[in-house]
């Protein structure tokens, strides 16, 4: 192969990152010298064939303008679902704002949690005082315990965290929260509730492995505890 000199310098013995790194200070380089760009052939992304580098920068400005149109996309979804989300907890608050009742606020709960969030299966597990009105509901969705009951030591890493936990549970938390052998629950979101509450939590379950991800976001899910801790320390 022939070298051709550049003024007293072989081209070929120009490293490519010195020529990149001129290129890169000098981006005016091509306008300069327009008849290079006619003549440079790269070969095309997506096949064998070749192509002049202006098509070439075009194709690849054509690609980064599909990912950000893609992205763009995607944080608009994000975006609605939050709205939504947003929407079901505003009708959640105002629920249980009209509940004056410990029995109006499960009812207000189950609505909520039924209706907007499509959730069926869910328990509000709380050790109330002895005055406390949670003493004269029957319901498949409260249960009532002493604050000193064996039970509750089940959930002390997520009572200590203070904070949602979604995923699967174990078997004997998934028992004492579901039953025994009568639902399938694939995975759960346990909410603590406190401090304004007595201790308690609020467990929501679903026969779907993927609904309650260890990797979703609770930053919605905190909120309704605090709601929910709130509204159970009022009545």
């Amino acid at each position: 192969m022939s070298k051709q000199p550049v003024r007293g310098v072989e081209v070929d013995s120009l490293p490519e990152e010195v020529i990149a790194e001129y290129l890169q200070h000098h981006p005016d380089f091509f306008e300069r010298h327009a008849a290079l760009l006619t003549r440079l052939k790269l070969p095309h992304g997506r096949g064998s064939s070749a192509i002049s580098l202006v098509e070439r920068q075009v194709a690849v400005l054509r690609e980064k303008n599909e990912k950000a149109e893609a992205q763009l996309h995607d944080l608009v979804g994000v975006a609605r679902d939050n709205d939504a989300l947003a929407d079901k907890i505003h009708k959640l608050s105002r629920r249980l704002i009209r509940a004056r009742t410990a029995e109006a606020l499960v009812d207000a709960l189950e609505a909520s949690l039924r209706e907007d969030f499509g959730a069926s299966e869910w328990l509000m597990v709380l050790a109330p005082a002895a005055e406390s009105g949670f003493h004269q509901i029957t319901s498949r969705h409260l249960r009532l315990v002493e604050p000193t009951a064996a039970e509750l030591k089940m959930f002390e890493t997520l009572f200590s965290g203070g904070k949602p936990r979604c995923g699967q549970i174990r078997d004997s938390q998934r028992d004492f929260l579901f039953g025994t052998g009568t639902i399938e629950i694939g995975s759960a979101a346990l909410v603590p509730l406190g401090p304004q509450a007595a201790a308690g939590l609020l467990a929501i379950g679903s026969p779907d492995t993927e609904r309650f991800s260890p990797a979703m976001s609770t930053e919605f899910l905190a909120r309704i505890g605090e709601l929910v801790s709130e509204a159970v320390g009022a009545v």
